[in-house]
C-alpha cells in the first residue's frame, strides 16, 4: 500500500477536498469556535453509524488501553486548538495568506519526523520541500502584511500549522494499532466536546444561523473533513506525516482556484507562478523521498 499509485491518488484527492475548508469558513457566518465545533460534530455523526454497525470496530473500542484512549483524546485536543486558531486567523487576514501559512507544516513535520521517528530525507527531498514552500510564499506574498490585524492573523495561522503537525504525529503512532473509524470518531468526538466547552465559555450561540451557514458547516464536515481529513487519517498508517504535510502545501492551489470561482477572487500573476512552483516542488519531494523508502 505504501508504494502504490492508489495511495498517492487518494492523497491528492484529499488535498483538494481539504482545499474547500477556507471557502466554507468564509461562507459560514458563525464564530470560529462554533464553526470548528459543528465541523467536527457533524463529521463524528457521519462516521458514528459505521462504528456502531461493525462488530470489529465495537470490539476495538471496548479493548482500547488507557494509553490509546489518552492519545486519541489528545489528538482531539490538538485538532480543536488547530481549527480554533486557524478559523480565528481568517477573521483577521486574507484567505490566501492564512492558507499559505497554515500549510507550512513541512517546517514542523520534517524536524519532528527526524527526531521522533528517525525519518531521513534525501537532499533532493529537502530541496523539493523548500521549493514548494517558496511557491506558497509567492502566492501569499501580497497578503503577508507585517502590521496590525493581518500580522495577528498570520501568527495564529502559523501556530495552527505547528499544532496540526502534532495531530498527525499522534495519528502516525496510534493508527498502527487502531482502525480508521474508531480513531477518527474518538478524535472528532473529543475535539467537538472541547470546542463545545470553549464556545460555552465564550457565550456563543449554537443556533439561529442562516441556511447558507448550515450548508457551509455541513460542507466543512463532509467534504473538507470526511473526504479530506479522514482520508489523511487513513493514509497515515502507510504514508509518513512528512509526506502528507508536504502534499498539503497543494491546498493553497486548490483554495486559490476555488476562491476564483466561488468568491470571485482573481488569480494574479504571482499566484499563477506560485502554483507552478509548488507543483514542481511537490514533484521533486515525492519522487526523491519515494526513492529513499
Amino acid at each position: 500500500m505504501r508504494s502504490s499509485l492508489f495511495s498517492y491518488l487518494a492523497l491528492f484527492f484529499a488535498v483538494f477536498a481539504l482545499s474547500t475548508s477556507a471557502i466554507f469558513v468564509k461562507i459560514a457566518d458563525a464564530p470560529p469556535a462554533i464553526t470548528a465545533f459543528y465541523r467536527l460534530f457533524f463529521a463524528m455523526l457521519i462516521l458514528l453509524p459505521f462504528l456502531i454497525g461493525k462488530n470489529r470496530y465495537r470490539q476495538e473500542l471496548v479493548g482500547l488501553t488507557i494509553k490509546q484512549w489518552g492519545l486519541g483524546i489528545l489528538s482531539g485536543l490538538f485538532l480543536a486548538f488547530h481549527y480554533v486558531l486557524w478559523f480565528e486567523s481568517l477573521e483577521y487576514t486574507s484567505v490566501a495568506s492564512s492558507t499559505v501559512i497554515v500549510t507550512l507544516q513541512p517546517l514542523f513535520s520534517m524536524v519532528g519526523g527526524y527526531f521522533l521517528f528517525k525519518e531521513r530525507f534525501s537532499k533532493g527531498a529537502i530541496i523539493g520541500c523548500f521549493v514548494a514552500i517558496l511557491g506558497s510564499l509567492i502566492i501569499g506574498w501580497q497578503d503577508l502584511q507585517i502590521s496590525g490585524d493581518a500580522l495577528y492573523g498570520d501568527i495564529l495561522a502559523f501556530i495552527a500549522a505547528g499544532i496540526i503537525t502534532g495531530y498527525f504525529f499522534i495519528g502516525q503512532s496510534v493508527r498502527k494499532e487502531l482502525s480508521l473509524i474508531p480513531y477518527s470518531v474518538i478524535g472528532y468526538g473529543s475535539s467537538a466536546i472541547f470546542l463545545a466547552i470553549y464556545a460555552l465559555c465564550l457565550n456563543e450561540s449554537f443556533t439561529n444561523y442562516s441556511s447558507t451557514t448550515w450548508w457551509a458547516l455541513l460542507g466543512l464536515a463532509f467534504v473538507a473533513t470526511i473526504l479530506g481529513q479522514t482520508i489523511f487519517n487513513w493514509l497515515i498508517k502507510w504514508i509518513s506525516t512528512s509526506v502528507i504535510s508536504m502534499s498539503i502545501l497543494g491546498e493553497t492551489i486548490g483554495t486559490c482556484i476555488l476562491a476564483y470561482f466561488i468568491l470571485g477572487e482573481v488569480i494574479s500573476l504571482e499566484q499563477a507562478v506560485g502554483i507552478v512552483v509548488i507543483l514542481i516542488g511537490l514533484a521533486i519531494f515525492l519522487v526523491q523521498q519515494r526513492k529513499t523508502n
